[in-house]
């Protein structure tokens, strides 16, 4: 099974050294940074993380199958690790997973390993009582980390809570209709709100191409990165 490429991405160079990025799939991914190991909605065989090593922080946005496998975390050696969630996550997970865990409603803070946490609103447009993502279900999150700002969209759309983000260093951004976004509504939210650099993901079917021509034509100071989160056997 294909996994994450070996030496990873140098996403972003910090005060404390570079992030580096593992794809893993879809909106799971793992970053590395400062002697840490963060794990970002791991879903999937655990082969799909094999040589990353066990995560210090673990980081779910919410409860939908392609962010959270409770096979996957019981797969993982997360006995050490801090697990960050929704309240509504917190409710449907046994405390089996991590050494410790904190939950988040959308607005708190938290000071782990060297870096800042914030929980992010992520939510449908427009508001209704059927959304699959009601606002204040789940999280993305605002990591800073040595002095640079790291935004983790989880399934939204552009809302005007992602739209008011300042000085992002760099992004995830989803788009997969009917779920999240499309990718002129992601490409408008990512123009206006102005990440250095943002990596779609979580864009199964979307056309990422235009979302980058889309970005760069409304905003031609983003970089807009793409890589193939889908190139295991298995997409």
């Amino acid at each position: 099974m294909a996994g994450p490429p070996a030496q990873g991405i140098e996403a972003l160079a910090t005060a404390d050294g570079p992030i580096t990025l593992y794809p893993v799939h879809h909106a799971s991914f793992v970053m590395r940074w400062n002697g840490h190991t963060i794990y970002v909605d791991p879903v999937g065989p655990a082969e799909r993380y094999a040589g990353l090593g066990a995560p210090d922080l673990v980081l779910i946005t919410h409860g939908h199958g392609d962010h959270l496998d409770t096979d996957t975390l019981d797969a993982l050696d997360t006995g050490d690790a801090l697990m960050v969630m929704p309240q509504a996550v917190a409710d449907g997970l046994d405390m089996s997973h991590g050494k410790t865990r904190r939950v988040m409603a959308n607005g708190d803070r938290i000071d782990t390993h060297g870096m800042t946490v914030d929980a992010m609103p992520m939510y449908n447009l427009p508001e209704t009582p059927d959304s699959r993502h009601p606002k204040g279900w789940g999280n993305g999150y605002v990591l800073n980390m040595g002095g640079k700002r790291i935004y983790i969209s989880g399934d939204t759309e552009g809302t005007d809570e992602m739209r008011a983000l300042e000085n992002i260093d760099l992004a995830f951004v989803c788009m997969n209709l009917p779920y999240t976004m499309g990718v002129e509504q992601a490409a408008d939210a990512v123009a206006e709100f102005a990440p250095a650099t943002v990596y779609p993901y979580h864009y199964r079917g979307q056309d990422i191409e235009r979302f980058k021509t889309l970005v760069n034509q409304a905003n031609p100071n983003v970089t807009v990165r793409l890589y193939d989160w889908y190139a295991s056997p298995d997409a």
